[in-house]
């Protein structure tokens, strides 16, 4: 059973965002401008690992919105995500975005649903590369 491991929020201004975010809920929002990515820290997490603390809690990112990925996201852990979105694209679902490395952490990519939705997936891999 694949379970959910992260959550991305869009966001048409990320500085506005984040301070929205910050005083709804006292999230800790780290900005990281290279990525233009915002990781979001919802449960306090191993600060070497960045892993949440408590089992079945989740920590997130946001990110500049685009037409595709317009709306929240949740982010489905698999083994392979080129095996994913080969099984995913034959129930009747599309690659919205195709395995792409973050270096040293692992894959992500986006699909769409039979329903319309775009979920994320993600693998872990420390060994991850930007040309694999």
């Amino acid at each position: 059973m694949s379970g959910v491991v992260h959550f991305e929020i869009p966001a048409d201004d990320q500085d506005r965002a984040r301070a929205f975010y910050s005083s709804a809920f006292d999230w800790r929002l780290d900005a990281m401008p290279e990525l233009q990515y915002t990781n979001v820290v919802t449960t306090p997490v191993d600060e070497a690992t960045q892993t949440p603390l408590e089992s079945g809690a989740i920590n997130g990112g946001m990110f500049e919105r685009t037409a595709a990925l317009a709306n929240p996201i949740i982010t489905v852990d698999v083994a392979d995500i080129d095996a994913a979105l080969d099984r995913i694209v034959g129930l009747g679902g599309a690659v919205v975005q195709a395995k792409t490395a973050i270096p040293g952490m692992g894959y992500f990519g986006y699909f769409r649903d039979t329903e319309g939705n775009v979920l994320g997936l993600w693998t872990t891999a420390p060994d991850a590369a930007a040309d694999a």
